[in-house]
């Protein structure tokens, strides 16, 4: 059997099928690169996103803790009043509950809680006792959780993303070091696994999610 020469169509169909692997592994590779920077920016800005409602919910809980003591305290004046039978005072504190405080106190009383001994021990007891910094406390709560997972799920996808990069750099890799060995066998080798390289890191990358804007 004669040799190939440098012109034969075998060599001309392997120098076309390196040279299209070549220029798609490059495509795929920096497409992959600018994804993972994709990714990267919208894993820091989520995680702006959750350290800033951290800072809301810790300011949020430090008022409701505030305004929880001033609400036991000023009940407590009351009812050491009431006890020292000194109505006078007791009405002065009354006056002084915060909003949030006296649906719960009328609930309370409601119940008659100095003779029924089933009623509540206090009005903090009651389910009309809620305060609003403490539910937007649990809001900004669940909102920085939120942000949080979609920074973690963000920082994977980037780092799958920069996997692709080196599993296409691989492809390019055996590409251009098949187009420089002389045995036939070896480069067609070569370049059928920087095929098979390609190929299946490209059928991977369909299944990910992409970002095009933040």
């Amino acid at each position: 059997m004669s040799t190939q020469t440098e012109h034969s169509p075998t060599r001309d169909t392997f120098e076309l099928a390196a040279t299209l692997l070549l220029a798609l592994a490059s495509v795929a590779t920096a497409w992959s690169a600018y994804q993972a920077r994709q990714w990267t920016g919208e894993q820091a800005s989520r995680t702006g996103t959750a350290t800033a409602h951290r800072i809301a919910v810790n300011r949020e809980s430090a008022l409701a803790g505030r305004q929880l003591q001033i609400d036991i305290a000023t009940f407590s004046q009351w009812v050491n009043a009431r006890e020292e039978h000194h109505p006078a005072l007791a009405a002065f504190y009354a006056a002084r509950f915060r909003p949030e405080f006296k649906p719960a106190f009328d609930a309370w009383i409601a119940t008659r809680p100095f003779t029924n001994k089933t009623a509540p021990l206090t009005p903090f007891a009651m389910h009309q006792y809620r305060l609003k910094a403490s539910d937007r406390a649990d809001l900004l709560e669940a909102a920085a959780a939120a942000a949080a997972q979609v920074a973690k799920d963000a920082n994977q996808r980037a780092d799958n993303y920069m996997l692709a990069v080196v599993l296409f750099a691989s492809a390019l890799f055996f590409a251009g070091i098949s187009t420089k060995l002389k045995i036939p066998s070896m480069r067609a080798t070569l370049l059928a696994l920087g095929w098979i390289i390609f190929l299946g890191t490209t059928v991977w990358l369909a299944t990910l999610p992409r970002l095009l804007t933040r």
